[in-house]
């Protein structure tokens, strides 16, 4: 029964958007998307310092293991520790962190997981010169959001939190 179902639906669904697309109108799930998709700014950061350290290790190991290659034992398990600290700082350098905007939450990646935090859970936003930190209400954690660490245009970001923060009346302060 369900996969009749949804396959009356998708031939309903057909035949409304070439209906649509006479009229000039969008696809009807087009317009939900796009919507959803204008009402969000993104800003996205770089892993910078993570990264080049892995890569030090990495060259560390590489020269211990050349040093000590006379013996000729681990070899093999030398080299592939090396290549994996190469390719976990390639991971973490390409996978860019990001702070999510939306209409009446925020969200980030923290712990290889979107985490999502709504308005109503934030005590208060603090932008400062190099940073901005977000703090939840009732917990000592906050996220952090650094020009240092992570390379985020902080003035951009102040700016959109500014405004979240006037809609979601959110204690916004900029130091």
């Amino acid at each position: 029964m369900a996969r009749s179902w949804e396959r009356m639906v998708q031939r309903n669904t057909q035949q409304i958007n070439k209906q649509r697309k006479k009229q000039g109108k969008d696809s009807i799930y087009a317009s939900t998307t796009s919507a959803a998709a204008k009402s969000s700014d993104i800003f996205k950061g770089r892993n910078i310092i993570f990264p080049v350290i892995l890569l030090m290790l990495g060259i560390m190991f590489w020269v211990v293991g050349s040093i000590d290659e006379a013996k000729g034992s681990g070899i093999l398990a030398n080299w592939l520790g090396v290549v994996l600290y190469f390719l976990l700082a390639a991971l973490l350098f390409f996978r860019r962190p990001y702070l999510k905007v939306e209409r009446a939450r925020l969200a980030t990646i923290k712990y290889n997981r979107e985490r999502q935090l709504p308005a109503a859970d934030i005590e208060k936003i603090t932008v400062t010169r190099g940073a901005v930190s977000i703090k939840y209400k009732g917990k000592r954690t906050q996220w952090v959001f650094s020009r240092l660490f992570n390379r985020y245009d902080i003035n951009a970001m102040g700016e959109r939190l500014e405004q979240f923060a006037k809609q979601n009346h959110v204690e916004y302060v900029n130091e």
